[in-house]
C-alpha cells in the first residue's frame, strides 16, 4: 500500500502589536486543531495579557516561535505559501486576485507538504511585496461598508473552513504535490521564455511573470504535472 502524504500547516503572523491579540489568536488555533505558530518581528511579548486571552490554549502560546527575520527568509522551506488579505485588487492587480476561504479549504483537502498560512499586521495587513511572495491569497466575503475583520475573527473563519473540509476522507492524499524547489525550477523556465519574447513595454513582461507565478501557485500541481510542464517548456525554449 502506498504511503499517505500529509500536510503540515504552519500559521504565520507578521508584526503583531498587541499581546492580547496573539493570545486570542492562539485560542482560535486550538479550537480548530492548529498547533504550529510563527510570529515574525513581533512588537509585543508573551506577557500576562497574552496568557489571559489564550485561556486553555496556553500550550499553543508557549510553543509559538517568535523570530526576527524578513518575510522572505521566514517563508523559505515551505512548499505552499498562502497569504490573507481584506484589500482586493481588480482583474488587473494579479497578485491581489484572491480565492475565498471555502475555495482554499477545497484546495488544501488533499494537499501534502509544508504549508504556510500568513496573516498580516493588525492595521495594514500584508504589504504588496509580501503578497507577491505568496503563491496566492485568500479573502473573506464581508460587508462592503466595513470589510476588515479583527485578526482572530478572520482567522476563525478560515480555520473553520479548513477544519471542516480536512476532516473528510482524503481520496488523493497519496499523490505528492510539487514542492518549493520544483516550483522555483518551473518559474525559472517560464521566466527564461518570457525574457526571450518581445513585449512593447517591460511592464507587460512583468505582468506576464506575475500571472504565471500566481497561476502555477493556485493550480497546486502534482510532482508529475510539474515535471511534465518543465519538459514541455524546455522543448519550446
Amino acid at each position: 500500500m502506498a504511503k499517505e502524504n500529509t500536510a503540515s500547516i504552519t500559521i504565520i503572523i507578521l508584526e503583531p502589536e498587541h499581546s492580547s491579540n496573539v493570545g486570542a489568536f492562539c485560542r482560535v488555533m486550538k479550537n480548530f486543531d492548529f498547533t504550529e505558530l510563527v510570529i515574525i518581528n513581533a512588537k509585543c511579548e508573551k506577557d500576562l495579557d497574552a496568557v489571559k486571552r489564550a485561556k486553555h490554549a496556553i500550550d499553543v502560546l508557549k510553543k509559538a516561535k517568535f523570530v526576527k527575520k524578513t518575510f522572505k527568509d521566514a517563508i523559505k522551506g515551505f512548499d505552499l505559501v498562502v497569504g490573507t488579505t481584506a484589500k482586493l485588487g481588480s482583474d488587473y492587480n494579479i497578485p491581489r486576485s484572491p480565492i475565498n476561504a471555502e475555495q482554499l479549504a477545497e484546495k488544501l483537502k488533499d494537499v501534502s507538504g509544508k504549508i504556510a498560512l500568513v496573516f498580516g499586521r493588525e492595521g495594514e495587513g500584508l504589504h504588496n511585496d509580501e503578497i507577491e511572495l505568496c503563491d496566492f491569497v485568500v479573502t473573506i466575503s464581508t460587508s462592503k461598508t466595513y470589510p476588515t475583520m479583527n485578526l482572530s475573527h478572520a482567522a476563525a473563519v478560515i480555520f473553520y473552513e479548513i477544519f471542516k473540509t480536512t476532516k473528510k476522507p482524503k481520496v488523493a492524499s497519496h499523490i505528492a504535490l510539487a514542492n518549493e524547489q520544483e516550483k522555483k525550477i518551473l518559474f525559472g523556465l517560464v521566466n527564461d521564455v518570457l525574457e526571450k519574447m518581445d513585449f512593447s513595454t517591460e511592464e507587460k513582461r512583468t505582468t506576464q511573470k506575475q500571472l504565471w507565478q500566481k497561476v502555477i501557485g493556485k493550480s497546486l500541481l502534482t510532482k508529475r504535472e510539474m515535471s511534465t510542464m518543465c519538459g514541455f517548456i524546455r522543448k519550446i525554449r
